[in-house]
């Protein structure tokens, strides 16, 4: 009888603890992904989040990031599709870093009412990169000439198999500091009455959790575990969210038909795009 009217209560005042959702984001953030990268964007977190937050009983929902940055857009976005679902299901955001919440991943760690990182974490990075290779001297050695017909004086502009403009390059820069100027507004709004006055937050320069703590980007050092069991209890349970699964077992963000070709050219784009994102890892000495 007991049980019975133990199993009745809400789980918020059962002896047996909390369960706190945990939800881990974890790579570079790209628009897209598929098959042979998986890719940290809206499209791919959103079902998670929705779940997480549909926990009813739980008085918060716990975020976990590993990401060295990538797209400014889709971390924007994610970091909104949290806050929204935050104000809708009235639950407290906890982050907390686990080796880089850096540029991009920073941002998206803006959505926790509070972010907690380890003292060795890497921190920060608030700027916008952009990057590329040219090729214009390649195309002269081996004899290609490239061909390419316009109606826009300024649709080939930073074309890679063209010598650098330096109005193209002044373009790039002036669009580079609009987005830069968004992210410390979102810095300074989310970290306000937190956040030093000091310079070299915004300059792109990344900390340790430690260092971070004092500029005033996290809150405090610690692990999610621990910190959830001395927040509510010695019982509280975390619980992993994951994405749904397909039909074999496989985590699919979509559905599409594979050819060989569309394997093959799959496969050949992935290793481009995962030389990318070491190359993004490799900044923070991961």
């Amino acid at each position: 009888m007991a049980g019975l009217l133990r199993k009745l209560l809400p789980k918020r005042f059962r002896k047996d603890g909390l369960t706190i959702p945990v939800v881990r984001l974890q790579g570079a953030i790209v628009s897209g992904g598929g098959q042979f990268r998986p890719a940290l964007n809206l499209a791919n977190v959103a079902p998670v989040l929705e779940k997480a937050f549909a926990v009813k009983d739980a008085p918060a929902v716990a975020i976990s990031i590993n990401s060295p940055g990538g797209s400014p857009v889709q971390s924007r976005l994610i970091f909104t599709r949290i806050r929204e679902l935050a104000r809708e299901k009235q639950k407290k955001v906890l982050v907390f870093v686990e080796d880089v919440a850096a540029s991009g991943g920073y941002m998206i760690a803006l959505a926790g009412d509070e972010i907690i990182a380890d003292a060795t974490s890497i921190v920060g990075s608030i700027g916008v990169v952009s990057g590329g290779f040219g090729f214009p001297e390649l195309l002269k050695k081996i004899g290609v000439e490239r061909r390419v017909y316009t109606a826009g004086e300024n649709k080939v502009i930073l074309d890679p198999f063209q010598p650098e403009k330096e109005k193209d390059i002044e373009y790039l820069k002036s669009l580079q500091l609009e987005i830069h100027q968004v992210f410390i507004a979102m810095v300074r709004e989310r970290r306000a009455g937190k956040l030093k006055d000091d310079a070299a937050v915004f300059s792109g320069l990344f900390w340790s959790g430690t260092r971070g703590l004092e500029l005033g980007l996290v809150d405090g050092l610690g692990d999610m575990r621990q910190e959830l069991k001395r927040r509510y209890g010695q019982k509280t349970k975390l619980e992993l969210v994951s994405a749904g699964r397909g039909l074999f077992g496989r985590r699919i963000p979509g559905v599409s038909p594979v050819t060989l070709e569309s394997a093959a050219s799959g496969l050949a784009t992935g290793l481009v795009e995962a030389a990318e994102e070491r190359a993004l890892w490799s900044r923070f000495g991961l």
